[in-house]
């Protein structure tokens, strides 16, 4: 961007700074104002930064913000907004666009900036600058904590800003063209800092225990000052050249040699005596071209061996989503004398700082005071510095901060963060590999001083190795990392040197591993296993176990005399406890209103056993229990009743679950097809280490391919890393004696290209296993031919054997596990059977099946894929167990049951609500134990469903409204009942028939004893309820349980009376069934016609007769009292109401309608003096307020009787 081009706002800023005449820079009046408009605009720029553009073009920093910074450093306000400019001006691209853009107009853009944050780079390399920054900083750090203001605390984190965003900025290759042992500007940047003292400084905010505070930003700053150098090569700087150098640097130079040597001998191989114009043409034979014909060559002999099909071709382009990673990191040798000075800065700094600052940055990481990914920075210094501290002169004291089983440990975990956020995180997965690259070198390094322990001569050295190589390979974790690592290696995003410190790493843990075993004999390390356990099903008592269970009814008829007599002795004795017994299984994950079945089979159980007593306390504990339904007998139930019901419970034929030892033979194989609740169960235990064990675990393709892969560039690597190569390959291929893993054509192509290398003396490692394994090879394919085959295919472990040991081995060894094969004959039973009972209701047909197969011995498991495989079924799903359902939560289903729960936790049926909404239906115990190990509820009764026992007037004006809610709220409970229920009350609906003609004539003798104590009114209102719910029943054609809800002071004592309790037992109204429900129920088995039977069993006409005269109305002041009256009032709307629902049942009998008829000719004055007289009207309904508030659903059955007496 041109100058001309800027802005002019802008530009008449930058032009009120001053100006600069010969090396004097002069300012003008308005240069602070001037600096702080610029920082102004830097904060308002648009997403291309073209402020930030626009003064790098016009080098603002470089004409006027270093000379001000240089020679008016005097003036503090200024001084302090342009280091405040400087930093925003120099912090590194990435931050100003967020990542790397990759539209080419903001990656234009992000260059521009990149060019001129290099620009400032070289011109802050001079002495001038950074002597000053050194000599604010220095008198700032002079003051003590009780005299340095913040406006000074801030001035330092700037100023390390300032220093961290000028080393941050990376070098222009292309543009410096540097090489080894020449001053980069890197170089001349880190000189400029050693002659300003600014070193010293770093050196002081390190060691020193009061300025722990900035311990990252010193970190930071130090990994950008040695950012390119070699630690090992850094180390021995000032040394001479070491003798192993020198051979190195003779083997490289010979390897040249010979290869230049072998290039001259080709050249003149293929030098020719005649002219190559007159080279010939020449046809190969075997070698067909694009037709029919033979490939005709028309070059030299000399050139026929370099052919190819592809010469002439395009090379294909490879996308760059698969293009191999690049290499970042580049390192070079820096000057003499700045390696001298960083040499230097090393020693100081590992003797004075290292084990302080890294133990200040640890415990800010783990605290969480450090910045996003502050952590790679503790890694690379913990890998450097140890690096060099093991290469200059090892002395584990200086690094023995890092040097713990807990660095290990720290090491391992954010490396696995890394692995695993490199899987997921796909768009940032080159991020993720760099940062694990750094934690694998710290890794590596930690293994190095550890290796370099044992040598120590030192005996308390070698005992600290010792232990800490104990817990290493101890840890599971440690031992497996190496493996996780190599299977889910990703060239496109790890570059090839993060593959070779990855070998190289394996190798240095393999040799301490196996060297470690060998001092130590036998080795016992920790063993982890992920187990699938499933939920226990209840074990049934001692009489299923044993199997003591009648077959037929005859047996049960000879058992039944003696139990009698038993049962007849226990039923009279008022001793028998019922507390030491509890019906239900409290621990169980089976709520306890599912538990009545198997409180029956227990009851049957104790029966068949001989034990009377137990069984009989057993269903009376059972009652006690499950009221509901009268499952177990009545509340009021005589003696012989229950012996009857024993009786009865004996000779059922109750459904009962497996035992243990038939449910063990299936377990393992029913595994597949049942989905049932598994909990993923990690064991640890411990064993014995075998090293050849943990060999093989490297035996595998994945692994191969990568060392193969880094073998490819062979000519590249170090000595040390082919030696790291071949030891591996040969581990796999000698040890464990699995060469065929390596017969592979890609690896013989480069065993060829190895072995055709004229300078394949330098490599005699490689070429020595080339050979070996191709020795391998033909002599196997002597005796296989179908080994060439197998080179086109990478192999796992039991390819490996079948090509070695013979095809068909390994199945020869399983033949022993296999399930036999089926025959034409049992293909044809089984198909016989299959179609005889899939259509059989209420039937588990493989059940069926098993029990008529009578030939070899068939588990369930086989039985169900034969049939799949047959076409007989369409999947395995098909025989899947009712009952079955998968419960293993995923995250998405977690997050839904939070938002449900927020959405209905004011509300009164909080774990109704969730079930009716939630996507993936579950039962109700399962999602109140999700609750509870979410947090999000301390304990069960919170999901109770709330109930008020009484409403009050203020907030239910309406009675009808009220009790429809009461109703609705019911019905919503009865819907969310078990399957089981609702069934066992369809099934009670015709015993309750038979038993309902005995019941009507101890219902009217109750009920003439209730009216004689005064509760007439309860009564008549228990009739008018269960014709209502006679009528709603009819009308909806369903059946629900409808609570009875009292609404007066006079009905709620009714309902506490015991006598009256034990009428509404007698009347199949059942009691609240748990602590979730208050009111009585008529339950929903009962039907029309037998509530309105019912509900004329509890008429008395004689009542109602005498009655009728007292339902005339009467002048207010000739009424005794208020109290009569609205008795009186509430007697004749229900009486009235109850002949209407007679009437259209067909119940109502001729007096009554004589009776009933005659009303509203005497009520009429009544209706007129309600209708007609407002002040009459409003008196009566001051006496009557209280009642009529309290019962708000009969004042809407008077105005009922008033419009029905206008239709007449």
């Amino acid at each position: 961007m041109d100058l001309h081009m800027m802005n002019c706002e802008l530009l008449a800023t930058c032009s009120a700074l001053g100006y600069l005449e010969g090396d004097t820079y002069h300012k003008e009046p308005d240069c602070l104002e001037s600096v702080k408009d610029l920082i102004r605009y830097l904060r308002h720029e648009d997403e291309t930064r073209d402020v930030r553009q626009q003064l790098g073009a016009a080098q603002i920093l470089q004409s006027d913000l270093l000379p001000i910074l240089t020679q008016h450093h005097q003036d503090k306000p200024l001084f302090d907004a342009v280091i405040r400019l400087m930093v925003n001006l120099t912090q590194p691209a990435l931050l100003c666009f967020g990542n790397l853009p990759k539209e080419p107009s903001f990656r234009h853009h992000f260059l521009q900036v990149l060019t001129y944050l290099q620009a400032y780079k070289e011109a802050f390399a001079s002495e001038k600058a950074f002597g000053v920054l050194s000599e604010t900083l220095y008198e700032l750090l002079q003051l003590g904590w009780e005299e340095r203001q913040e406006e000074d605390n801030l001035l330092i984190e700037r100023i390390l800003l300032l220093v961290r965003n000028i080393l941050h900025v990376p070098a222009d290759l292309d543009q410096e063209k540097k090489i080894d042992d020449d001053a980069s500007a890197h170089d001349q940047l880190l000189w400029a800092i050693h002659l300003s003292g600014l070193d010293d400084l770093l050196l002081f905010l390190a060691s020193s225990s009061a300025e722990e505070q900035w311990s990252l930003h010193v970190l930071e700053i130090v990994s950008l000052m040695f950012r390119d150098q070699n630690p090992e090569q850094l180390a021995g700087v000032g040394q001479g050249r070491l003798a192993q150098e020198r051979s190195a640097d003779f083997a490289e130079l010979e390897v040249l040699r010979q290869r230049e040597m072998a290039e001259k001998k080709t050249r003149a191989l293929q030098r020719g005596n005649r002219h190559s114009r007159f080279g010939g043409s020449y046809i190969v034979q075997g070698l067909k071209s694009i037709g029919e014909r033979d490939l005709i060559f028309h070059k030299g002999l000399h050139n026929l061996r370099n052919y190819s099909s592809d010469l002439g071709k395009q090379p294909k382009k490879v996308p760059k989503r698969r293009q191999a990673a690049r290499e970042l990191s580049i390192q070079r040798r820096s000057a003499l004398n700045v390696r001298l000075f960083l040499r230097d800065f090393c020693s100081e700094f590992l003797e004075n700082c290292y084990n302080r600052l890294m133990g200040s940055v640890k415990d800010h990481l783990l605290r969480e005071k450090a910045q996003q990914h502050d952590e790679t920075y503790y890694m690379w210094a913990l890998a450097f510095f140890m690096a060099f501290n093991r290469a200059a002169s090892f002395r584990p004291g200086l690094v023995s901060e890092t040097l713990s089983v807990r660095t290990f440990h720290f090491i391992e975990q954010n490396l696995t963060n890394y692995y695993e956020m490199m899987l997921t995180d796909r768009k940032e997965a080159a991020s993720w590999a760099r940062r694990m690259h750094l934690a694998l070198k710290a890794y590596q390094e930690l293994l190095a001083t550890v290796n370099e322990m044992d040598i120590s001569p030192d005996e308390a050295v070698r005992e600290s190795s010792r232990i800490i190589k104990n817990n290493i390979f101890y840890v599971m974790e440690y031992r497996e990392l190496f493996l996780a690592l190599f299977r889910k290696f990703d060239e496109r995003c790890q570059p090839r040197s993060f593959l070779r410190d990855l070998v190289e790493t394996t190798h240095l843990f393999l040799k301490m591993l196996e060297r470690f075993c060998r001092s130590r004999g036998n080795l016992v390390v920790q063993n982890k296993q992920k187990k699938r356990r499933k939920k226990k099903k209840k074990v049934l008592d001692q009489a299923i176990v044993s199997g003591n269970v009648p077959s037929s009814p005859e047996e049960v008829e000879a058992v039944w005399p003696a139990l009698a007599e038993q049962l007849q002795c226990c039923a009279q004795n008022s001793e028998l406890s019922m507390d030491s017994v509890v019906p239900f299984d409290a621990a169980s994950e089976v709520p306890v209103e599912e538990q009545r079945a198997e409180a029956m089979v227990r009851i049957q159980d104790c029966l068949l056993a001989g034990q009377a007593p137990q069984a009989l306390t057993l269903l009376r504990s059972a009652r006690e229990v499950w009221p509901e339904g009268d499952v177990f007998g009545s509340q009021d139930i005589f003696p012989e009743e229950e012996i009857q019901l024993l009786k009865q419970i004996l000779s059922a034929p109750l459904p009962r679950q497996q035992g243990p030892e038939e449910r063990g033979a299936e377990e393992e194989e029913e595994e597949e097809e049942e989905e049932e609740e598994e909990l993923q169960v990690v064991q640890v235990s411990e064993k014995e280490f075998n090293f050849l064990d943990y060999l093989k675990r490297f035996a595998c393709s994945t692994v191969v391919r990568a060392y193969v892969l880094l073998l490819r560039s062979y000519q590249q690597n170090s000595a040390h890393t082919n030696h790291c190569i071949v030891k591996m390959l040969h581990r796999l291929a000698h040890d464990l004696k699995m060469e065929a893993l390596l017969f592979q054509l890609s690896v013989f192509c480069l065993f060829n290209r190895l072995l055709s290398d004229p300078a394949a003396g330098a490599y005699k490692e490689l070429v020595t296993f080339a050979k070996y394994i191709l020795g391998k090879f033909f002599a196997l394919a002597a005796v296989n031919q179908k080994a060439f085959v197998e080179l086109l295919f990478w192999k796992n472990t039991a390819v490996v054997r079948e090509m070695t040991e013979g095809y068909g081995s390994l199945d020869d060894r399983s033949s022993s596990r296999r399930a036999p094969t089926w025959s034409p004959e049992e293909e044809a039973h089984l198909r016989e059977l299959y179609l005889a009972n899939k259509d059989v209701e209420g039937q588990d047909v493989v059940e069926a099946i098993l029990a008529h197969l009578n030939t070899v011995p068939r588990t369930r498991k086989q039985i169900i894929h034969h049939l799949v495989q047959m076409g007989l079924a369409d999947s395995v799903k098909d025989f899947q167990r009712k009952g079955t359902h998968i419960v293993l939560w995923t995250g998405d289903q977690e997050l839904e049951l939070q938002r449900l729960f927020e959405e209905f936790r004011d509300s009164d049926d909080v774990l109704g609500h969730i079930m009716k909404n939630i996507t993936a239906k579950r039962s109700r115990a399962r999602i109140v134990d999700k609750l509870l190990a979410l947090g999000l509820v301390a304990e069960r009764r919170e999901l109770y469903k709330k109930r008020r026992k009484k409403l009050a007037s203020s907030i239910l004006p309406n009675g009808a409204e009220s009790l429809k809610d009461f109703c609705q709220e019911d019905l919503e409970e009865e819907e969310n009942l078990p399957e089981e229920d609702s069934e066992e009350e369809e099934e009670g609906g015709s015993e309750a028939e038979q038993v309902q003609g005995s019941l009507v004539l101890s219902n009217e003798n109750l009920g003439q004893s209730l009216h004689q104590e005064g509760f007439s009114i309860p009564l008549l209102w228990l009739q008018n309820c269960l014709i209502r719910a006679a009528d709603d029943r009819e009308e909806d054609g369903c059946s629900q349980a409808v609570p009875l809800v009292p609404l007066t002071e006079e009905n709620e004592e009714a309902m506490e009376n015991e006598q009256f309790q034990q009428l509404l037992r007698k009347l199949g109204v059942r009691p609240p069934a748990s602590g979730q429900e208050t009111f009585w129920r008529i339950p929903a088995k009962l039907s029309p016609t037998q509530l309105r039977r019912v509900a004329a069993s509890l008429s008395q006409p004689e009542e109602e007769q005498k009655l009728q005269p007292e339902l005339q109305p009467k002048v207010p002041g000739e009424q005794g009292s208020d109290e009569e009256h609205c008795k009186e009032h509430r007697a004749q709307a229900l009486r009235a109401l109850l002949l209407a629902h007679k009437k259209k049942a067909g119940l109502a009998s001729p007096e009554e309608e004589d009776a009933i008829g005659k009303e509203p000719l005497k009520a009429a004055p009544k209706k007129r003096q309600l209708l007609d007289s407002d002040e009459e009207q409003e008196e009566d309904e001051g006496r009557n307020r209280a009642p009529e508030l309290g019962a708000p659903g009969i004042q809407k059955k008077k105005r009922y009787q008033i419009e029905d007496d206008e239709d007449d």
